[in-house]
């Protein structure tokens, strides 16, 4: 085609799209898919063959299922530059709109690697209509196929992917941000424009894929990719004066297996007058130890949970790479950003995390980040072993701190990792308070030794969490596909002994990915030297994937206690993975003053098992066979009655058996206020990965966001539980249940008063009432557990959203003429003020209120409180109605909302009634 028609269609002096003076990749071939908010959503798919981009405009995106063929339109060639485009393109311009790049790599041919015959291949197949080709990306890797349909214009093609270990059920479309600058097209349109260095395809450390040799998805196979070459300054062997020391200068005979034989490759940093050749990329290691302690000669941080990350910054050139000497730019190209920012020459030491609302780091955050985008991605900085042409490492750790301290800004994404020192076991107390994963200690005066492990720094953990050497896997059971458990290994005197099974931690797409990974390590004897018992049969793989676990604890065989997957560890390396210690448990406190607290936990319907002594912190619960870790359980949620996360949770195990009739098969909005009622809290409707496998999720298309939400349901107390333990003081159900999602079970009519007395509400549910019985509807009542009322009318899931919708708008303009003087209908407040809003917008797909008994985030931990009608009179009073008060309502009534649930009333009949 060439550029004729790319430039004839665009005012290229109105548009920041690049012109085109041409260029090629100089070895392999590239490929980019823009994410393209144009006056329709779409995915531009391009690939760069003959020194320009080939193009086609993908309405609804690639797909990684081999039995979607997606619809792909060919359109103009775009310049080889245009792969480097991300920004927004201005309204009256051709294709104006928002373009971030959603994924990009390089590609060859599927006959072919080699690139005079991979590209022969490559022009054939598109002169052909059948174009087969193998992709290398972060988000498309594995074989595709554009096949141009037969018999229309020539424009139409399909996409389809080809069944390899990349195939997957798995919506990839759901990743939403760019490969290069973590933007999403929201972000773009918010005005927050990707702040990034010019992406390079070839070399560097620019944040886009260079190499020929993409990253193994087995995180740590032979396939690896290198390091990128280091900037040229650090690439100098003398010793520096200005120049940073070498610490990541790739080993060229072996650029696609640095870490093969020794785990590292070789390098020189300067020392004074001496040279040392320490191991790349391989940063000083912390000792376990099983004890805090007090000592003023030790500093102590908190333990991050995420990735070891060194940092060499030149100026705006920037390299991160882990523990191992895996390169990290493409991974978290935000982080390079911000490093190059600095304009400074250093070495840093530190740990690449992602954070949640409450500020803890996760591992599981960490691992799907890229896919969900979920979280705070930053980078702690804990250490300084080089900066402007000076060698840290032989300083004392405060001195290396304090210069640390001094030279970071406050950044979102760079962060100071700070300390205190002597008082570890009050830090270590503190850890386990807020549920992290743990502390480490550090001599004051310790000197960087790089690539030891040193007993100058010893970690001290809090969580029973495991890294684990996958050795294996077992059958699955019954309906469960691909694996039962892994059998997991930790190395002792340099050989592997087996500490368990861990069958948790998957949902189904986890499990087909961890399935597909293990086939090509698949070998017939066990790494084991001692037998392993079994129930099922277990297929053996070679011993090269690290996992993290997460367990109850260790039993007197030493295997791990129900363990739970967190996900793969691609920082580490094998033969380093050793049984962790634990920090131990120190004497209980004194009990805190007595304070109001709902009924005690009931008896006999599920184990517990604490982590922790000290009573209402942690504990491990066994419910309904499922494990559940309950943290934080004494943080104070209500400050002035003394309420706390583990009366929250209390309640609701009390009160499980007459909610779960209102919850089951109902989607669930989570509202989270995990820091209690003083602070705001979020609503979350996507689970997202969040949830351990045995949670029933249903994934829902949502017209508001245009894509699919995972969304929980709570079928069970375990989930009810598991719900609570996340914050969630209130549960918000739908109306509808998974059988019949367009069709709710009851209407309802929210009493919501705007600076009104609550009488003026009562006398509004009474005339509800009175309209309803008119029509012959049944009707029930309960509190909202705030200032409003809120009526149910059954409906038997016998009609659909639209029609209960128009039936509460008949009710509630019905009443409205009845009480006109202190009523409205109106939706904005401004002109409802001193009035009881009607409010029956509630009856739409999605839309939620407190599930009935639900715990409110309000003064006084108040309930949505099922009534009796006879109770809807002057003088009563919502705030009666709290955690501490409806076990024993509950007890004396039973559960005055079960007619909710009943065969609902005849709409039309009820209709005929009201004309009458």
């Amino acid at each position: 085609m060439g550029l004729e028609e790319y430039q004839r269609k665009r005012d290229l002096s109105k548009t920041p799209e690049p012109w085109g003076k041409g260029g090629r990749s100089t070895r392999a071939l590239r490929f980019v898919v823009h994410k393209h908010a144009a006056s329709h959503l779409h995915y531009d798919f391009r690939l760069e063959i003959d020194g320009v981009l080939k193009s086609w405009a993908i309405p609804k995106g690639p797909s990684l299922d081999p039995a979607v063929k997606r619809l792909a339109m060919m359109v103009e060639d775009h310049p080889y530059e245009y792969g480097d485009f991300e920004g927004v393109i201005p309204k009256g311009n051709y294709g104006a709109g928002e373009v971030i790049i959603w994924d990009t790599g390089t590609f060859h041919a599927a006959g072919s690697e080699e690139p005079e015959q991979s590209l022969k291949l490559l022009r054939e197949g598109l002169q052909k209509g059948d174009l087969k080709f193998v992709l290398h990306g972060e988000k498309l890797n594995g074989e595709f196929a554009l096949v141009r349909i037969k018999g229309d214009k020539g424009n139409s093609w399909l996409l389809i992917k080809k069944k390899d270990r990349y195939a997957g059920s798995e919506d990839v479309t759901l990743q939403e941000r760019s490969v290069v600058s973590n933007v999403t097209i929201e972000d773009l349109r918010a005005g927050r424009m990707p702040q990034r260095r010019p992406v390079q395809a070839e070399g560097g450390v620019a944040a886009t894929p260079a190499s020929p040799h993409p990253p193994s998805p087995l995180q740590g196979e032979e396939q690896a990719s290198a390091p990128p070459p280091p900037p040229a300054k650090f690439a100098n062997t003398t010793p520096p004066t200005t120049a940073l020391p070498p610490t990541n200068t790739t080993n060229t005979t072996n650029t696609t297996n640095p870490t093969s034989s020794s785990g590292s490759t070789a390098s020189t940093w300067s020392t004074g007058s001496t040279r040392s050749t320490v191991s790349a990329g391989t940063p000083m290691l912390a000792t376990s130890a099983a004890e805090p302690f007090d000592d003023p000669d030790w500093l102590f941080e908190i333990k991050l949970d995420g990735y070891r990350t060194i940092a060499e910054v030149s100026g705006r050139d920037v390299a991160l790479y882990s523990r191992n000497n895996l390169p990290f730019n493409k991974k978290f190209p935000s982080i390079v950003t911000a490093l190059a920012a600095l304009g400074v020459d250093a070495v840093f030491d530190g740990e690449v995390v992602v954070v949640d609302e409450t500020g803890r780091s996760y591992f599981q955050l960490l691992q799907n980040y890229q896919r969900t985008g979920r979280g705070n991605i930053a980078y702690y900085v804990f250490d300084l072993l080089y900066l402007n042409g000076e060698d840290l490492r032989n300083q004392p750790l405060l001195a290396r701190k304090e210069r640390l301290r001094a030279l970071l800004p406050d950044l979102p994404e760079i962060r100071y990792s700070d300390h205190i020192i002597e008082s570890g076991k009050e830090f270590f107390e503190l850890a386990r308070q807020n549920n992290l994963e743990g502390i480490l200690a550090k001599r004051a005066a310790s000197l960087y030794q790089s690539g030891k492990r040193s007993k100058e720094w010893l970690k001290i953990k809090v969580r029973f969490q495991q890294e684990a050497v996958i050795c294996g896997f077992t059958q699955p059971r019954r309906s469960r596909k691909g694996l039962g458990a892994l059998v997991l290994g930790v190395y002792e005197d340099d050989r592997l002994v087996c500490i368990g099974f861990a069958g948790g931690g998957f949902d189904d797409a986890g499990l087909k990915e961890m399935y597909d990974l293990l086939q090509p390590l698949v070998q017939d004897n066990s790494p084991f030297q001692q037998p392993v018992k079994s129930d099922m049969p277990i297929t053996w793989v070679r011993p090269e994937l690290v996992c993290e676990v997460e367990f109850s604890e260790w039993t007197d065989e030493n295997v791990m206690r129900q363990p739970i997957y967190l996900g793969l560890r691609e920082d580490k390396d094998p033969k380093s993975v050793v049984r962790e210690l634990v920090g131990s448990t120190p004497p209980p406190p004194p009990e805190p003053a007595a304070s109001p607290s709902p009924p005690s936990l009931p008896k006999g319907s599920g184990s517990r098992k604490g982590s922790s002594s000290k009573k209402g912190q942690e504990e491990v619960l066994i419910l309904d066979g499922h494990r559940l870790e309950l943290s934080n359980l004494d943080k104070v949620f209500w400050p002035d009655q003394g309420y706390t996360k583990g009366d929250v949770i209390n309640y609701y195990r009390t009160m499980a058996h007459a909610m779960l009739p209102h919850l089951v098969d109902r989607p669930e909005s989570l509202y989270r206020t995990p820091n209690g009622i003083a602070e705001p809290g979020f609503f979350q409707k996507e689970a997202g990965e969040l949830p351990p496998s045995w949670i029933t999720t249903r994934e829902i298309y949502s017209k508001h966001v245009d894509k699919n939400i995972k969304f929980f349901v709570c079928q069970d107390e375990a989930t009810l539980v598991y719900m609570a333990n996340l914050g969630c003081i209130e549960i918000n159900p739908w109306l509808s249940r998974l059988q019949n999602l367009d069709y709710p079970d009851y209407f309802v009519i929210d009493l919501d008063p705007e600076d009104i007395p609550f009488a003026k509400v009562i006398e509004t549910a009474l005339a509800v009432r009175e309209v309803l019985e008119r029509a012959g509807a049944v009707s029930f009542p309960k509190t909202s557990g705030a200032t409003g009322i809120h009526i149910y009318v059954p409906l038997g899931a016998k009609y659909d959203y639209d029609a209960a919708g128009e039936f509460a708008r008949v009710i509630a303009t019905l009443v409205h003429h009845r009480v006109p003087e202190f009523t409205s209908i109106l939706r904005s407040p401004k002109l409802r003020q001193k009035k009881v809003y009607l409010d029956f917008l509630q009856n739409k797909p999605g839309q939620t209120l407190a599930a009935p008994y639900s715990i409110r985030p309000r003064p006084g931990a108040t309930v949505s409180a099922p009534l009796k009608w006879e109770e809807v009179q002057p003088g009563l009073d919502p705030s009666q109605f709290t955690i501490t008060t409806m076990p024993r309502r509950l007890e004396h009534l039973g559960d005055l909302f079960a007619g909710v649930l009943g065969p609902g009333i005849d709409l039309e009949q009820c209709i005929e009634n009201l004309e009458r």
